[in-house]
């Protein structure tokens, strides 16, 4: 049920309902004592009553606190009022990279940007013992400034119960994964192999995410498809992988081919073994298509026209002049030959 806005939870005071997910709902607030905004989630009942969970959840996100990271969202506090427990975190002005994947194609530079962004925050988490678990566009946000903020870390642990054996398949629907009523396993199509078949996941779990973060927001169109939960997890399974970005993006260079291929390798053994290496080749990636960008803008035009019946110098072809000297563009252009 819904909480209607003037009514306090502890010192925070409710003004506008956010959005919800099966770990609760998200709501603006006003911290009274501090007068700022936050965002406040109301965790489920269920999920708040299992002692143990909510533990391991506490002990993570105090780590994913101390973070203080420019790319993670900043964790206020975790508390209880009243029987209500709920999480006060920074709230972003901005939108969710579902909501921008949604809207309009993204321009190749700015995937770019986001995923270096995500990739950053994701090694401080990795430095650190933190696996963040359910990486997907709906814990992506973007300020209205360009900065990116990863929201939920902690989350996922608090929905992970005792450690997974197998993927019950016969519970599968379209919706995202769940073990237990209100407790997201993950978005299927979101997930590493590894977390599919329900195994022990680490650090290149969220690698592999990420990949299918900047394969849907250059594409725009997600690597592993299917009409239902049970068909993507199947072609996250399978040894075949995506189709080639430059099928859907014809801009998309080899190097980010050889990137996205990387990241979304099915074995674990193969994909970048941290996320550190990952953000080091998207940085390298981004900064050369800058300059080629750049070199684009600034390389002046060609001073000299073709005539008609000869080459751009306005030699004859039966001139005689070699044809290495005729290749020589003049001063300050580009060879075209």
């Amino acid at each position: 049920m819904s909480l209607a806005a003037g009514i306090k939870i502890g010192r925070y005071e409710i003004h506008e309902k956010l959005g919800e997910g099966g770990m609760g709902e998200v709501y603006l607030a006003l911290d009274t004592k501090l007068n700022r905004q936050v965002a406040l989630k109301i965790l489920p009942a269920q999920v708040a009553a299992d002692r143990n969970r909510m533990s391991r959840f506490i002990q993570e996100a105090k780590a994913a606190s101390a973070l203080n990271h420019p790319n993670i969202v900043t964790i206020y506090e975790i508390d209880e009022s009243d029987s209500v427990n709920f999480i006060a975190t920074e709230y972003i002005d901005g939108e969710t990279l579902r909501d921008r994947i949604r809207s309009a194609p993204i321009k190749l530079s700015d995937a770019l940007s986001v995923a270096a962004q995500i990739a950053g925050a994701l090694s401080a988490a990795h430095e650190a013992g933190i696996v963040h678990r359910d990486i997907k566009p709906d814990n992506i946000m973007l300020r209205r400034d360009g900065i990116v903020k990863v929201l939920d870390f902690g989350l996922a642990k608090l929905a992970e119960p005792a450690p997974i054996h197998y993927v019950d398949t016969e519970a599968l629907t379209s919706a995202p994964i769940k073990t237990e009523p209100g407790m997201i396993m993950g978005t299927a199509i979101y997930m590493s192999p590894e977390q599919a078949r329900g195994f022990q996941v680490d650090a290149r779990t969220d690698i592999f995410s990420l990949g299918v973060l900047i394969y849907e927001m250059v594409a725009g169109r997600l690597p592993f498809a299917g009409s239902n939960t049970i068909d993507i997890l199947a072609a996250i399974l399978s040894d075949k992988g995506p189709s080639p970005l430059a099928r859907y993006r014809h801009e998309a260079p080899a190097e980010l081919e050889r990137i996205v291929e990387k990241a979304l390798a099915k074995e674990r053994e193969e994909r970048y073994q941290s996320a550190k290496d990952l953000l080091i080749d998207l940085r390298q990636l981004k900064k050369r298509l800058e300059l080629d960008a750049e070199r684009a803008r600034t390389t002046p035009p060609e001073k000299f026209a073709v005539p008609p019946s000869g080459d751009r110098f306005g030699v004859p072809p039966s001139s005689g002049i070699s044809s290495e000297l005729k290749a020589f563009p003049p001063e300050g252009g580009i060879p075209t030959a």
